[in-house]
């Protein structure tokens, strides 16, 4: 009789479970996440925009595919493989640990199953999930010396600003060949930070920290629930279990797993206490980061601070998998009472039927539309708020306003007042100046002459940064 093997059908039924929404048909739309099947390939998805390129160079890479096949359906393939990479990085470490059969299911269970997954996930943080899950991948590629799959893994992860810089750290902080890897990693970085440094974007606003700061939740204080890898700043995209007591499962997991640090690698300990450290700094010390994020250009970044918690998930991994046999039980069982709720929780991940005017996609042909009386978030049939459809179908002058609990978090952008004004005015000939080429107001559209705006800079951008896997072959026959 054939020997079972454990650990990837272990894997396979957590990520069925955490993942069964997206197997219904539609597009993706839910909080920050919004992924139609043919998004805008415009100057906002490539990072060339008004605005920082907060989503580069996923945006862009999902808007050029799109044309192709249907990109919702990309970014789910990409959230299985992700999940799947995340699940091979848990067992490597598990390997490198000398683990066992049930501390190895354990490792994968922390791995996968943890509140940062179900609640970046309910944020439509996904691929943030994506670079979180990869980066066990990324250290233990590190720590065993096999640089291209790190190389590779790292690559996958900078899908986005923030997991470039999780994977850069956690790359950076295991690899043998820090120098190369350094240089590899800010190179996956370029979409997203030539175009801020070109364009000199400005520090975002004091009161962004707050809005985005840590919160408790419900027996597990601010400080334990970011130990336990959850304490997003939106209560909404918390699972109702976690708001019932569950969510000190995690801070007891994290006592269990403490007591096996000596077992974990010493660059693992000093990345997680990296971001774990991050992390509490913000929330006690809010002044700090306050003070960096209002004078810093581009430090915006760091404002939601709970996010960099996932630097701490190689450790956790490692520990787990360096427990004995009834205490990895334990913290299996732990893990999965973090979040007991998560596939009911993550329901609201199923696709939605999203219509967008085809007609108005086809008059803009390509130019920026100013969106007069369109507000930048709608709301889905049950009430949840998404990004409105129009600003990922069409190329749009983006305002970047933003408002939390009546405060204006982010100011628009220069562009869009400057836009606006002429509009109410109806100078089309200042708008024309502007690059706006289409008005549309209160269900009427009205035309400039302006032409579409140049995307060299970012399809430049994004087909550098798709050429990148190639490097590990490069780097081999240099060393050849």
């Amino acid at each position: 009789m054939p020997r079972l093997h454990w650990a990837p059908l272990w894997a396979g039924i957590l990520i069925g479970a955490l993942l069964w929404p997206l197997l219904w048909p539609g597009q993706l739309a839910l909080r920050d996440m919004l992924v139609l099947d043919s998004p805008a390939l415009s100057a906002g998805a490539l990072g060339t925009g008004d605005l920082p390129g907060r989503n580069v160079p996923q945006d862009g890479l999902l808007a050029l595919l799109g044309q192709v096949v249907p990109a919702s359906w990309v970014a789910r393939l990409l959230l299985v493989a992700g999940a799947a990479a995340g699940a091979y990085g848990a067992v490597l470490l598990a390997r490198l640990q000398g683990a066992g059969r049930v501390p190895t299911l354990a490792a994968l269970t922390v791995a996968l199953w943890n509140p940062f997954t179900v609640e970046r996930l309910l944020q439509g943080h996904w691929s943030l999930v994506i670079a979180a899950w990869l980066l066990p991948l990324i250290a233990a590629a590190g720590l065993t010396g096999r640089t291209n799959l790190q190389w590779i893994a790292l690559w996958a992860a900078s899908l986005t600003p923030t997991g470039a810089l999780l994977a850069l750290l956690t790359g950076v902080g295991t690899a043998r060949h820090r120098v190369s890897t350094l240089a590899f990693g800010l190179a996956c970085c370029l979409p997203w930070l030539l175009p801020g440094l070109l364009r000199g974007d400005a520090a975002a606003s004091a009161a962004s920290v707050a809005a985005f700061a840590p919160r408790a939740e419900a027996g597990a204080t601010t400080a334990g629930s970011l130990l336990g890898l959850g304490g997003i700043w939106n209560a909404a995209a918390v699972p109702a279990s976690r708001e019932l007591g569950f969510a000190l499962c995690g801070v007891l997991l994290f006592a269990v797993l403490l007591t096996r640090a000596r077992r974990v690698p010493r660059a693992l300990l000093f990345i997680a206490g990296l971001g774990l450290g991050g992390a509490l700094l913000a929330w006690l010390w809010p002044e700090a980061l306050t003070w960096v994020v209002a004078h810093v250009p581009g430090a915006g970044l760091l404002r939601d601070a709970s996010k960099f918690s996932a630097l701490a998930l190689p450790a956790y991994v490692a520990a787990a998998a360096a427990l004995t046999h009834r205490w990895a039980a334990g913290a299996l069982a732990l893990a999965l009472l973090q979040v007991p709720d998560a596939p009911l929780a993550l329901a609201p991940l199923a696709p939605q039927e999203i219509t967008v005017d085809a007609s108005l996609v086809e008059r803009a042909a390509g130019r920026d539309v100013l969106l007069v009386d369109t507000p930048p978030l709608a709301r889905r049939a049950d009430g949840t708020v998404i990004i409105h459809p129009l600003s990922k179908a069409l190329s749009t002058v983006e305002s970047g306003a933003l408002v939390v609990d009546g405060v204006v978090v982010d100011a628009p952008t220069p562009r869009w007042t400057a836009s606006q004004e002429a509009w109410e005015e109806r100078d089309l000939e200042r708008l024309a100046e502007l690059g706006v080429g289409l008005i549309v107001a209160e269900g009427e559209v009205t035309e400039t002459t302006a032409a579409p705006r140049s995307r060299t800079l970012g399809l430049t951008l994004l087909l550098s940064w798709l050429a990148l896997p190639l490097a590990p072959a490069v780097r081999r026959s240099v060393r050849r």
